[in-house]
């Protein structure tokens, strides 16, 4: 059973020489959080590393893409019993001091989104992703209510409204499971807030974006968006359920 409130959930794909570290640095903070690395069919020793530096490691059997794995981290945790959960990505974006900020914002929300253009840090895009975060911004704003910067953001927490949400309904699709997550828990009724943070370099590895890609990424990321609007509420807890 859970040792924490909250489970750091960190998907996984060949990233052996970030891993380790990202981990130990969750696990310095002064809070206790308690680490799933979703081990996506690596090829590498991820999980190994994750293992050694304290965190459960759940290996799956072939790689699912970040969806995939994040949905298995939900189901995880419902089984587990966390009332919070927090994803961070493996590659060391994310910083780990930030956590504790991200989830500050469930207290007035079902999911807390890390924005990275909310007048904090350098982080910065251009071009095709830039133009597709911006028009993907200003619609799901106008769907959650709410002013959103960075709706594609993968440093994101959620109560237990949101995980029971997730479960039902998160799209393994690459480069649609934030977007298409986001709209059918907003339409399904779960309450969303940003809270401002500074993104880190890559700690290793190789960059997943180029020219290409960011064409892509905005093509695929629109279509996310129309899709999701036509799927099917989810069913999210009630008041009553979550007590």
């Amino acid at each position: 059973m859970a040792r924490s409130n909250v489970l750091v959930i960190m998907p996984a794909w060949n990233e052996q020489e970030t891993v380790g570290n990202t981990v130990r640095e969750v696990l310095e903070q002064r809070q206790d959080y308690d680490v799933l690395v979703v081990d996506d069919g690596c090829t590498d020793r991820t999980g190994v590393e994750a293992a050694r530096a304290g965190a459960r490691v759940l290996r799956l059997p072939f790689n699912m893409g970040v969806g995939g794995a994040m949905r298995a981290g939900f189901k995880y945790a419902r089984e587990h019993g966390y009332p919070y959960v927090i994803q961070v990505d493996a590659d060391g974006q994310h910083d780990p001091r930030d956590i504790a900020k991200v989830l500050q914002g469930l207290e007035h929300a079902d999911i807390a989104i890390g924005a990275r253009f909310a007048d904090e840090g350098t982080y910065s895009v251009s071009g095709p992703r830039k133009w597709a975060m911006v028009f993907l911004a200003k619609v799901i704003s106008r769907l959650a209510r709410t002013t959103l910067t960075d709706v594609t953001s993968g440093f994101r927490a959620g109560n237990q409204r949101a995980i029971s949400q997730y479960i039902d309904h998160y799209p393994a699709e690459y480069l649609g499971d934030t977007i298409d997550s986001l709209v059918v828990a907003v339409r399904s009724g779960c309450t969303v807030r940003q809270v401002p943070v500074a993104m880190r370099a890559r700690q290793g590895g190789q960059p997943s974006h180029n020219p290409a890609k960011s064409s892509i990424y905005l093509m695929r990321s629109i279509l996310a968006l129309f899709l999701a609007l036509t799927r099917r509420r989810s069913h999210v807890l009630s008041t009553k359920e979550v007590a």
